[in-house]
């Protein structure tokens, strides 16, 4: 398959069928097992009998024109729209050129048929009007050559019902497309504004503070010779200012940590409502956020991350519920879903979960029993993980000696 997509004819245009699967996450040959409709080929000359039955004809006339339909199959998944509809007239075309010797070229009319389909309108009217004005010149050729009226009669109804099923799909399709663009989008808006607002808030604390405290060490260092009283003053002031910037950083910094589970949260209600599976969340009383350690936040809100990504790719679940708690001074994150279960098989994103939190001493249990949905629990102490930032100062602002 990787040779043949190297091909340059088979490089998907950017508003092709086949594009259309790729931005799915789905291999453009997912389209070629309606080519499973084509053994008609082959069927109908023995369902047909007499002249119409199997034949060196008919075996010709096969190598012949299904190649050529195959070409104009391919042709009308991964070209844009406009060749693509040339390609699914060509399939017609060969129906009616081949019609007085080739019965089985009607499956070709089929196909055609299908494949003519808008991509861009959505008007299934418009739609049914263009196979019904092929089926009647179909119909009136077939006829005209000395088809018997029984041979065509089904030939409308098909044609319709199958190009309406193929189009409804391809509709639904592109709405998932533009779910997951619009997904895609609002986490990156999402990540853009978290940067920016980050990046206000320590240029608001810092910008003035650091300023002063260079003039501050500045002037401190000119009167450290003819005034060493003023230049200690000025020294305690440089650490008074330190200490305060140091406190604000830290309260900044614990707003950016509670923002991460939160984000994460929003984020996977977002992706697992978007693919028709509610989601709640919940955090229990006594459990504060803003209180956990940075290693925490980060373990606990992966964990999140990665858990809503797998019950949306594999669960099959209607409903799922994270909760947040604490339990004897571990920090518990449970995820629940009503999902098939059944046995887990690690992945990386199993064993990425497994090793953030081991990292931050914690543990991953994951119950899956078979009917019975999912659980995910993840436990994480924080006694273990109450160490001060490592910066080289304690919380009174002294500094710390063994640096």
């Amino acid at each position: 398959m990787k040779r043949l997509s190297q091909l340059r004819w088979l490089q998907p245009a950017p508003d092709s069928v086949a594009a259309q699967e790729l931005r799915l996450g789905r291999s453009p040959w997912t389209n070629f097992i309606h080519l499973v409709w084509s053994v008609w080929v082959f069927l109908t000359p023995a369902l047909s009998g007499g002249e119409y039955g199997f034949s060196w004809q008919w075996l010709w006339l096969t190598l012949l024109s299904y190649p050529l339909f195959l070409w104009a199959y391919v042709t009308s998944v991964f070209a844009a729209p406009r060749r693509a509809h040339l390609a699914a007239l060509a399939m017609v075309a060969i129906c009616l050129a081949l019609l007085p010797w080739y019965p089985s070229g009607l499956s070709y009319f089929v196909f055609g048929c299908v494949m003519l389909q808008p991509r861009r309108s959505r008007s299934i009217l418009r739609y049914l009007g263009t196979i019904a004005v092929l089926n009647v010149v179909l119909i009136s050729y077939a006829r005209y050559i000395g088809y018997p009226w029984q041979a065509l009669v089904w030939m409308p109804t098909v044609t319709a019902i199958i190009g309406v099923i193929v189009m409804v799909e391809r509709i639904n399709r592109e709405r998932e497309v533009a779910l997951k663009l619009s997904h895609d989008e609002v986490r990156r808006l999402a990540a853009l504004a978290e940067r920016e607002r980050i990046g206000r808030d320590l240029h608001d604390l810092l910008g003035h503070t650091l300023s002063m405290v260079a003039l501050k060490s500045d002037l401190a260092g000119r009167l450290l010779d003819r005034d060493p009283a003023a230049a200690r003053n000025e020294i305690g002031e440089v650490s008074r200012v330190a200490r305060e910037a140091l406190a604000q950083v830290r309260r900044a910094v614990t707003g950016i940590r509670a923002a991460g589970i939160a984000a994460e949260l929003a984020a996977a209600k977002l992706l697992l409502e978007t693919d028709g599976v509610s989601f709640d969340y919940r955090f229990d009383d006594g459990f504060a956020g803003n209180a956990l350690p940075p290693g925490v936040e980060s373990a606990l809100a992966m964990t999140v991350r990665e858990a809503a990504t797998n019950i949306q790719r594999h669960a099959r679940a209607q409903r799922a519920e994270a909760s947040f708690g604490m339990d004897g001074g571990d920090a518990v994150l449970r995820i629940v879903d009503d999902g098939r279960g059944g046995a887990i098989v690690p992945g990386n994103g199993l064993v990425g979960m497994r090793e953030r939190l081991e990292g931050v001493h914690g543990s991953l249990r994951i119950d899956a029993g078979p009917g019975r949905g999912t659980r995910v629990e993840a436990r994480v102490p924080l006694a273990a993980n109450d160490d001060p930032i490592d910066d080289g100062i304690f919380d009174d602002g002294r500094i710390d000696e063994a640096s």
